[in-house]
Order: C-alpha cells, then structure tokens, then sequence
C-alpha cells in the first residue's frame, strides 16, 4: 500500500483489494469522510450495479472518491452524473472526441459501447452528514468479454498508448473537481446541460427494464433531477428513475 498525493485531494493506492468502494465504506463507518480517493490495481471482487461483479485487470483503473455531502440523498445522488462527465473528459483526453457520449444513467460510451462503469453508495457519517462513495471503474487497456451489453477500452481507441491507471486518475480527479465545482456553483441544471450534449440514443427507441417491469418507449431527454422522460406510445410521459436501458436490442 503506498498513498501518492496530488496538489488538492489524496490518493491511496493499493496493489489489490477486494473493492475500493468496500474500503472507503470501511473507512467511512470508521468516522473517516475524506475527500480521498482509493485506488487499487485489481480487484477481486469489484462491483457495478445491482451487485452484477466488475471486473479489473492491470492496466485497468479502479478507483473511489469518499467524501461527505450536506445535501439530502436525493440529491446528493446526482454526483452519479458528476462521475460520468469527469470520465467522459478523460476518454477525450485520449481518444476522438466524437466517439465520446454518455448513456443514462451514468454509462461512459466509446463508439456506442460501455467503456466505464460509475457506482454511488452512501450512508450517515457520525455527524450527521451523509458520506459518499462514489466508484468509477474505466477500462484502460482490456474490455471484459463476458458483459450483458458491448464493452470497449481506451486502447481500442486512442491516438496513442492507453494511460496507466494513475495518469488517468490525476486526470479523472481533475475533471472531477470541475464538475463537482460547477454542480455547487451553478447547480445541477447545469450538469444536465453539459450531460445532454452528450447523450447517447436521446430521440431513439428504447426498452427500460426496471425490476418487476418492462418499459418502451422514445428517449426524450432528463428532467430536472436527472430521471430520463421516456414517451410511451400512446403519448404519455414515463418517468425513469432507476433502471437499466437499451437502444437497438432488448
């Protein structure tokens, strides 16, 4: 284990760990709430949504920002689109532009497949306050192969050698402290508008699998607190909160 440092938040780095979101939850229980990123080289049980595994290999970046918020859970689960934007203007960094969108809720795309994963989990700091813990999970240098929906990596891609884990986490915290600066500053009106241009599929058809229900419809756009308005067939307006989402296969 070794901690690097850059010039505003901390960076720990471990060479493995089971899941650097379960280590900032550990840290997080223990009464630490950061800011503090926690990064590991592999995991070996790495998570993504709905408990579906993760999976990181070297080359890959695994990595956790803990931090404490005052804002209620609702909102504070907004920084899931704080994730994505940072990642998206990390993958610029490295490959084309245009490539580059963003599919709801927080999928980071290179080429119209999956590229990243962003995984928010939090909980009540001994003060009250809420502690979060926000996953971001970028495939570097390999795509796994056994995934539900299309899976890429910057390598694939990039106009030069893939980053390393770490260069690519400077650069991602970089952008992460941007973002989370303008969703303060400005609020999260803007961060729909900078996710908007760009979304993946908006004005498409597209099925919403959400648990115990299946939905379809046309990709409208974000409401206000970031649910995706989805219109039905009959002309009505379905809001998703939560949920997986498909364009062009069900």
């Amino acid at each position: 284990m070794k901690t690097v440092l850059d010039s505003k938040v901390p960076i720990l780095a471990f060479e493995a760990i089971d899941s650097t979101n379960a280590e900032a939850r550990r840290r997080a229980e223990a009464g630490e709430g950061g800011p503090l990123w926690i990064t590991a080289a592999v995991q070996t049980a790495g998570r993504g949504r709905r408990g579906r595994p993760w999976e990181t290999r070297t080359g890959n970046l695994a990595a956790t920002l803990l931090m404490l918020s005052d804002k209620p859970p609702a909102e504070a689960a907004q920084i899931s689109f704080v994730a994505a934007l940072a990642v998206a203007d990390l993958a610029r960094g490295y490959v084309p532009s245009d490539l580059v969108r963003l599919k709801w809720p927080n999928d980071p795309m290179i080429g119209g497949r999956k590229t990243a994963g962003v995984l928010i989990e939090s909980g009540r700091a001994p003060d009250g306050r809420l502690w979060l813990a926000t996953g971001i999970g970028v495939n570097l240098a390999h795509a796994p192969a056994a995934t539900e929906r299309p899976a890429t990596c910057f390598a694939d891609h990039a106009f030069g050698p893939a980053p390393t884990p770490l260069a690519a986490l400077d650069r991602l915290a970089e952008a992460f402290a941007h973002w989370l600066s303008v969703w303060n500053r400005q609020g999260f009106t803007a961060i729909t508008e900078a996710w908007t241009a760009l979304a993946f599929g908006l004005g498409e058809p597209c099925v919403a699998r959400l648990g115990n229900e299946t939905v379809e419809g046309i990709a409208e756009g974000l409401d206000d607190d970031g649910a995706l308005r989805l219109r039905l067939a009959g002309g009505a307006i379905r809001r998703i909160t939560a949920g997986d989402v498909f364009f062009g296969e069900a």
